[in-house]
């Protein structure tokens, strides 16, 4: 396993990024009325994930402020989860659409998860 040195090297803030792509295009044939509404809620969320990876990164010093705001990265993936409710109750997507990307979004939500009952692995002093 190769050792992680920032942010980018961890397989959640890289899948993190890969699912808030995934939602900037699909959402890019959302219709024009929900712009400011659907569209702009689905791809703020995505995209909060990795901002607060990262957020949570900088903290690890302090593993309570660590596990924080990786509580605050789940509360965003499980934010897109709801919003990819509405995009396929309004028939934006179709269910196999809505199965890939909701099944990325589990799978981030577990690894953060992993991730806060192994804080004391992440949050060693840092040099």
């Amino acid at each position: 396993m190769a050792l992680i040195q920032s942010f980018r090297d961890l397989e959640v803030y890289k899948l993190g990024r890969e699912q808030a792509r995934k939602v900037f295009l699909i959402t890019q044939t959302f219709p024009r009325e929900e712009r400011y509404s659907l569209t702009d809620q689905i791809r703020r969320s995505s995209r909060a994930v990795n901002a607060i990876i990262a957020e949570s990164w900088a903290k690890r010093k302090y593993p309570d402020a660590f596990v924080y705001k990786l509580y605050d990265a789940m509360g965003e993936t499980m934010e897109s989860q709801s919003w990819l409710d509405h995009s396929i109750d309004c028939n934006y997507i179709d269910q196999s659409r809505y199965d890939e990307l909701d099944n990325g979004w589990q799978h981030i939500g577990a690894m953060l998860n992993r991730m806060v009952e192994r804080a004391n692995s992440f949050c060693k002093p840092i040099k």
